[in-house]
């Protein structure tokens, strides 16, 4: 029996009491991704990011493993659900927060100043929350400064995605001074993730020229931001006594790591092993995360179709944000159809094998996106599955 046979066998014998459609996390390919995780983070702790994961009982087992300390939220009201369910009591929010309910939760509860970290690049960002709650009637603010880690080789050209304008030393050495002059705040950390080092796959299936360019890119870019880091770090540090600077995600996690300046590093992604990280050449996670959809017409020889599966991942439209179907082996979509909101046909050698209540298990493209179309998540231990709910199953959408 090939793996694939024997996982498919084992997902549908732990999720064969259960109607389709259904998400599931094998908790075997979730650990060994974990411990894998930590030994390429060279002993720096790694922070989990939330976005990827999206359910609260991965985030508390992922966090109890040795190497893993504190969560990267993206919103505030997120991070303040989980130090108040008990999560975490350290949560960085990995973007700047416009919130001001939020704010005015954050700076009436002195635990929650002291165990949530909120991104600035802008002193705008100070005067938001002097506004929502004044310096001297709240707890001081702890923020982090987030650097541009894009990469810049001549004039206008710009290459990553567009995040901070804070981009060189000395811009982040000015806004330092800056926010350590303003009262009610306290400037703690300091962040650059390197999305076009951690974000994109360097071997793209199919696209050899492609692969080639990002790959010199990725050579090229790495020494400057590795340099340009450090310098902005040593800027900040003049200003503030800085407690972490964090890095990286999954896709750079040793490259970052090996980074002096960095003490800590993200992932999250890696935990699920979704498809966009196939194209990684330096590691590629145990694929984890799964849904299954059922057959429900056989509408010609080698066509099986399922019900649903337009489960698309953000970022630029194209075939690699498409789901794909996984198990059985041999399954593909029409070039014309895709995969639909309501059907999905599917092509190929294993799909004359397949009868109307059959399952079809695929991978996301992305991690967490998965949760967004699922109320629970099925935690399959062996041959058994046991239900947890998913940020949307507990009634939250934070990034929805």
């Amino acid at each position: 029996m090939t793996a694939g046979r024997a996982l498919q066998k084992r997902l549908d014998q732990a999720t064969a009491h259960l109607e389709t459609p259904l998400a599931a996390v094998d908790l075997a390919a979730f650990d060994a991704n974990a411990a894998a995780l930590s030994l390429r983070s060279a002993g720096k702790p790694i922070r989990v990011a939330s976005k990827s994961v999206r359910v609260r009982a991965l985030l508390e087992r992922v966090l109890q493993r040795p190497g893993w300390s504190g969560v990267m939220a993206y919103t505030l009201p997120e991070a303040i659900w989980l130090v108040r369910s008990g999560v975490t009591d350290d949560v960085l929010v990995a973007y700047p927060t416009v919130d001001r309910t939020a704010i005015a939760e954050l700076t009436a509860d002195p635990q929650l100043a002291a165990a949530i970290t909120i991104m600035v690049d802008h002193p705008s960002h100070l005067d938001l929350i002097d506004a929502v709650t004044a310096p001297g009637r709240r707890p001081d603010v702890r923020l982090c400064l987030e650097l541009d880690a894009s990469w810049r080789p001549a004039g206008p050209l710009h290459v990553g995605v567009r995040r901070s304008p804070v981009h060189s030393a000395a811009q982040a050495g000015v806004l330092a001074r800056r926010v350590v002059a303003r009262p009610g705040f306290r400037l703690v950390a300091m962040m650059a993730y390197e999305a076009h080092i951690a974000g994109v796959g360097d071997a793209p299936p199919g696209q050899a020229l492609r692969a080639r360019a990002i790959r010199m890119m990725q050579r090229r870019s790495l020494p400057e931001l590795l340099k340009r880091r450090m310098a902005a770090v040593k800027a900040v540090r003049e200003h503030a006594d800085l407690e972490f600077v964090n890095g990286g995600g999954t896709g750079s996690m040793a490259a970052t790591a090996a980074d002096p300046s960095v003490t800590e590093v993200a992932a999250g992604s890696g935990l699920f092993g979704p498809t966009l990280f196939d194209a990684y050449r330096a590691w590629q996670p145990t694929p984890a995360a799964f849904f299954a959809l059922s057959v429900v017409r056989r509408p010609a020889p080698r066509i099986a179709t399922v019900l649903g599966g337009g489960w698309i991942a953000s970022g630029p439209t194209g075939p690699s944000r498409q789901p794909t179907p996984w198990l059985p082996e041999g399954l593909q979509f029409r070039a014309d159809e895709g995969a639909g909101e309501v059907q999905t046909p599917l092509v190929g050698p294993a799909a004359d094998e397949l009868r109307p209540g059959d399952r079809v298990w695929f991978r996301h493209a992305k991690a967490g996106e998965l949760c967004e179309h699922v109320n629970e998540v099925h935690l399959v231990d062996g041959d058994t599955a046991a239900p947890a709910p998913t940020y949307r199953g507990e009634g939250h959408a934070f990034l929805g």
